[in-house]
């Protein structure tokens, strides 16, 4: 039993010597709440995905926008014709003797651009017997077109009148709106597991110290009885109960020196820093204790005007209201302009500085008038006016479940303050009460067992203490989520 104690003692008297070896330099960060939460506001990833998406939104608006704007676009094609298209016309080949000075009749006449005479067809030569072949019919067909075709141009379009589109620009500003109300309430869950995260270590350190002076406590009683039993004032089943007793509260003091190691990690996981970052928190549970009975007090009046589920929610309501508008605007008609230019050639060959260009351009107005798609659109506005209604429905039992937590997160801010009060006098008695008893027992006038449960009683009443400040604070957090009070930093 001695070595074990030994050894504890031993392990935190090498803590503190290797701290007092390393200096100032490896001394851990004390920071505040406020210093966490505004660490986490710039750092937590949940915060700055939700930032991103911010900007994601109105990136969208922006190009929601453009579509107001003329749609420019150029073009450019090539096109390698591998079979021509062969046309077939009732008329007097004689009428192709006067085209003159051309080739392809071997006496000098010319063919129309884009006109090949096919194989096995002969032109009338222009002589007498040439009006014997005048009634000749080109029942062979002639190919028409040119082996390369090129073209380039540019087009440009413009709604000029379009009610769904000007809806759509309202819809793209909500949904704007909906993204910063989602990334405050990323901000806002934020705040909550920070503020959480470093008041349950301030608990764990809490109960660190109360099993630590636990054992202290044992440890000395179990001295005072050895002393005893050396001079032969006591039994050896006392000095096995002191024995015991100190070993027994060995374990607890481990536990809860790793509670505050995990708790710390978890803050320092929301807060978005390095795990391994010698990081420590300020403060006590105390100091939050002597203001539970004014906190109760700013809560009097309840509201969910903050709230951000009710904010999201209303907003999702006003987006369906201008679905249910974007859906009957798609019976008004649309007007639009569009324009187009461009420039063809169609050569046989690759030879481009010889290639003719032949300019194309065109200009107009489109009104298009729904008449009839089936009751299509008919179906889409009463699936907008649907989910309209599910939407408040689901405000109606949102607000009703809000309330219901605000009441108990207050019964339950109320019944902590209360234990705590309660807590607050069972520690002064049981101090009293185990100084006594130890004073008592040092004099032999009372046993080890009612030393013991003296111990009990006072680490007992510690430690209720200070889970019902965790308890107040846990829940006030929690309310201060629901009622949407943001953590700003001047």
């Amino acid at each position: 039993m001695a070595v074990i104690a030994a050894l504890f003692l031993t392990s935190f008297s090498a803590s503190a010597q290797q701290e007092a070896k390393n200096g100032p330099e490896e001394a851990p960060v004390v920071i505040t709440l406020e210093q966490a939460l505004e660490i986490a506001l710039s750092e937590n990833v949940s915060v700055k995905v939700a930032d991103l998406e911010i900007k994601r939104t109105q990136y969208a608006e922006k190009g929601t926008y453009a579509a107001l704007f003329p749609q420019i676009d150029a073009s450019g094609a090539y096109q390698r014709t591998i079979k021509k298209q062969v046309m077939y016309m009732d008329f007097d080949m004689s009428s192709l003797g006067g085209l003159g000075g051309g080739e392809g009749t071997g006496d000098g006449t010319e063919l129309p651009d884009g006109v090949e005479i096919p194989d096995g067809v002969q032109l009338p030569d222009g002589s007498e017997d040439a009006g014997a072949a005048g009634g000749m019919s080109t029942s062979d067909g002639l190919e028409v077109g040119r082996w390369n075709t090129w073209s380039a141009g540019v087009s440009a379009a413009m709604p000029l009148v379009n009610a769904q589109l000007w809806k759509s620009l309202k819809l793209s500003g909500l949904d704007v709106e909906l993204a910063v109300e989602k990334a405050r309430s990323s901000r806002l869950d934020m705040v909550s597991q920070v503020k959480t995260a470093y008041f349950g270590i301030l608990l764990a350190k809490e109960a660190f110290e109360v099993y630590k002076q636990a054992y202290e406590n044992a440890l000395q009683n179990m001295e005072d009885t050895q002393i005893r039993y050396d001079a032969q004032k006591a039994s050896e089943m006392e000095l096995l109960a002191a024995k015991t007793t100190l070993a027994n509260a060995v374990p607890n003091v481990y536990n809860a020196e790793s509670s505050v190691i995990l708790a710390l990690w978890q803050l320092k996981a929301v807060m978005g820093v390095d795990l391994d970052m010698n990081l420590d928190v300020a403060g006590r549970l105390a100091d939050y204790g002597e203001h539970m009975f004014y906190d109760i007090h700013q809560h009097d009046s309840i509201s969910l005007d903050r709230n951000t589920t009710m904010k999201q929610l209303a907003i999702q309501a006003e987006m369906l209201a201008e679905n249910i508008k974007l859906q009957k605007y798609a019976n008004i008609p649309s007007l639009a302009v569009a324009f187009n230019f461009s420039m063809n050639a169609m050569t046989n060959d690759f030879n481009f500085s010889e290639y003719r260009w032949t300019p194309y351009s065109t200009v107009g107005i489109s009104l298009s008038i729904p008449i009839f798609a089936g009751g299509k659109r008919y179906q889409q506005i009463r699936q907008a006016k649907n989910q309209y209604e599910q939407v408040n429905l689901q405000t109606i039992d949102t607000e009703r479940k809000l309330k219901i937590a605000i009441r108990q997160n207050l019964a339950t801010m109320e019944t902590n303050m209360k234990s705590y009060i309660a807590a607050s006098d069972a520690v002064a008695m049981a101090q009293k009460a185990y100084d006594i008893a130890q004073a008592s027992y040092k004099v032999g006038r009372s046993k080890l067992v009612e030393l013991n449960d003296a111990q009990l009683q006072l680490t007992q009443a510690q430690l209720a203490a200070s889970q019902a400040i965790h308890g107040f604070l846990t829940a006030k957090t929690q309310l201060e989520q629901t009622l949407g009070q943001d953590f700003i930093s001047e």
